[in-house]
Order: structure tokens, then C-alpha cells, then sequence
């Protein structure tokens, strides 16, 4: 079947055609040669030119052509039953039911009609057609359960690969999100320790001012080039491993302590109200984090502003609050980088954050989250 594949219906056709046609006009099997002979021995290959656009009908043609040579007499040659095996073998690779339909009808018919009674070996004849038909077909129906099954193996293996990409995305996008959260916050306190050490030492010398105005302007240089390439980091960076445990709103204290050491002339406060209670560790990871990324642009876009920080355990959901008393942004387009992964930190526990000019003055970032978090 693989080789009248590969070489075409049309060839096929020419090549068992011309077998068939000598061995009609050769006489063969004791038959003196006939026209009728030859015509018989063409029909029997003649659909194999059909195979390619209607296989069950070339193969129930053959067949036809099959048993009207056994009805006048006519033996089916070798190059007929070849044509009939490659018949059923590729319209069962194509078309099962249509071939299983095609080989039963007309030999089960003959083989049960008073014509192949009358005929010497008639019966026999046909039963032995229908057997190697028969295996013609089987062959082709395994070969295309083979492939179907080799295409679901394939569909299967991609959509894993799928799945793990997908899965692998989520992890890069999440490691990028801790990293900005965590090396900005570092980098930016690098910067405000370089100021805050530059203003605060009185009678410092000059080049003293210009190596810690150095410090600052080059921390600036790198959280501004750290963001940059945070996009590439979201595809390209591999899962690491966490190596120290998550913080939580127990941490905090120690935050807001990093944080008035790093400032000068500012003050920084944590209000808590509501019955506290322990959360879901994803949420108090949020909740720290959404904290942590809203003084960082406290510090960086209002820098000596006194800042706020609120938490109200509200029983099944805990606000966060960040206010600052600055100036406030005239959009929060300078902030939006934090303010991005605050959103999607958010999202993930089944929260919420809005963030925006305060009333009056300021900003303020708001935070509702869920204290179980998010549920299915």
C-alpha cells in the first residue's frame, strides 16, 4: 500500500493495467484470450485510478468487476487480486465503514446466490476474494488506528509541553515580581541612605558630598535599568529555589524600622485596628509586599513626606492603607511600575488595590484583601 502511495493512483493504474491486459491476451489459466478477458482484467484495476479522491468506491467497484468475471466464468488474475488487496487495504486506512460496506455486500451476495452454485468453484472462489479483501482491509483499518493513535500521543505530549511552558511563564512572572519588590526597596533605601547621609553630616568635606551624591545618583541608575529589564526577566529568567521563608505582617515593624533609619525628616507610623488574627500566608505576603512597594515610591517620589501605614482586620477581609502627606503625583504614571505588581499580587489572593491622589493632598494605596484568601 505504501508503494502505490508513493507512486501515485495513475502509475498504479498503468502498471497492474498492463499485467493484467497481458496476462488476458496471454491466455492465461488455460483461457484462450478474449476481449471480454482483457475488458474484465482492466475493470478489476481500472478503479485504482479512483483511489486517491473516492477509495470505498474504487474498492467497490473492483469488487464488482470481480464477480462479473467469476459470473461469465472469467478467473480473477493476479494482477486483479493485487488491485483488490491494494483497494481495500488503503479505503480501510481512509474509509473503514465505507470499505467493511463495500466488501460485504457483493461477495456475501454472490457467495449466498444460486449463481455461484452453478459455476465450478464459484463459491469457493469468492470466499477466498472475500478473505483476502478482508485482510486488505483489517491491515489498513490497524494502520490508521497506528496513526490516529500516534497523533494522539503527539497532541498529548505537545499539550504537556504547553501546560509546562504555561506553568514555567507563571513562575518566571512571580520570581520577577519578587525580585522588583525586593532588590527596588534595597536599592531605592541605597540611594536614600546616600542622601540622607550627604544632608546629615554636618562640615563634610567636598568630595566627601560628591562620592555619597555618586552612591545615590548610581543606585538611581540601577533601579532605573533593574526595571528595564524586568521584561526580559519575565521570559527569561529560570525558577530558583527560596532559601529564606516568606515574609509575613509580623515583619513589618522591622520594614517601617528600615525605613525611618534610611529617612531624614520624615516620620513613619503603623495603625493597626480590628481583632488581629493570623492569615492565610499567601495574604500576608501580599499584604507586606503591597506595603513594602507603596514606601518605596513614598520615599522616591516624596521623599521627606510623613507616611501612614494602616491595617484593619475586618474579619473575612484585612484593608491595607499607605498614605503619604506629599505633594502628590499628578497621575500615577511615575508609580506605576510598583503599582502594576501590586495590582497582580492582589488579583492572585482574590483582592483588590486602587491607588491615586488623596483627598486634599498626598497619595494614598489601598489594598482590600480576602483573609482566606482566594477561593475556587
Amino acid at each position: 500500500m505504501a508503494g502505490v502511495k508513493g507512486i501515485g493512483p495513475a502509475a498504479a493504474t498503468a502498471a497492474l493495467g498492463a499485467v493484467a491486459v497481458t496476462e488476458a491476451v496471454a491466455g492465461a489459466y488455460g483461457r484462450p484470450p478474449t476481449a471480454i478477458g482483457a475488458l474484465v482484467a482492466l475493470a478489476l484495476v481500472a478503479p485504482v485510478a479512483l483511489l486517491r479522491l473516492w477509495p470505498a468506491t474504487a474498492a467497490l467497484l473492483s469488487a464488482s468487476a470481480a464477480l462479473s468475471g467469476l459470473m461469465i466464468s472469467y478467473p480473477v488474475t493476479v494482477a486483479g487480486t493485487t488491485a483488490l488487496a491494494v483497494l481495500y487495504g488503503v479505503a480501510g486506512r481512509r474509509r473503514p465503514l465505507g470499505t467493511a460496506g463495500a466488501l460485504v455486500l457483493p461477495f456475501v451476495g454472490y457467495a449466498a446466490s444460486p449463481l455461484s452454485s452453478n459455476r465450478p468453484g464459484g463459491r469457493s472462489v469468492a470466499l477466498i476474494l472475500l478473505a483476502v479483501a478482508a485482510l486488505a482491509a483489517a491491515a489498513g483499518a490497524t494502520e490508521r488506528l497506528r496513526d490516529e493513535r500516534n497523533r494522539h500521543r503527539a497532541h498529548e505530549r505537545s499539550s504537556a509541553a504547553s501546560l509546562m511552558e504555561y506553568a514555567a511563564r507563571g513562575e518566571r512572572v512571580r520570581i520577577a515580581r519578587e525580585l522588583h519588590d525586593v532588590v527596588a526597596h534595597h536599592i531605592t533605601m541605597i540611594a536614600l541612605q546616600a542622601d540622607a547621609a550627604r544632608l546629615a553630616t554636618p562640615g563634610l568635606p567636598p568630595d566627601g558630598a560628591r562620592r555619597l551624591t555618586a552612591i545615590g545618583d548610581t543606585a538611581r541608575i540601577a533601579l532605573t535599568e533593574m526595571r528595564r529589564l524586568l521584561g526580559v526577566l519575565r521570559e527569561d529568567v529560570d525558577a530558583a529555589p527560596t532559601l529564606r521563608p516568606q515574609p509575613g505582617l509580623r515583619q513589618l515593624n522591622a520594614l517601617l524600622d528600615e525605613v525611618r533609619d534610611a529617612a531624614v525628616g520624615s516620620g513613619v507610623r503603623l495603625i493597626v485596628s480590628g481583632r488581629v488574627e493570623p492569615l492565610d500566608p499567601g495574604v500576608e505576603l501580599t499584604a507586606y509586599r503591597i506595603v513594602q512597594e507603596a514606601l518605596t515610591n513614598a520615599r522616591r517620589h516624596a521623599p521627606g513626606a510623613a507616611v501612614d501605614v494602616e491595617l484593619h482586620y475586618r474579619g473575612d477581609d484585612l484593608s491595607v492603607r499607605v498614605y503619604d502627606n506629599g505633594p502628590g503625583p499628578a497621575s500615577t504614571g511615575g508609580r506605576g511600575h510598583g503599582l502594576t505588581g501590586m495590582r497582580e499580587r492582589a488579583a492572585m489572593v482574590g483582592g483588590q488595590v486602587t491607588a491615586g491622589a488623596a483627598p486634599g493632598a498626598g497619595f494614598l494605596v489601598e489594598a482590600v484583601l480576602p483573609t482566606k484568601g482566594a477561593t475556587p
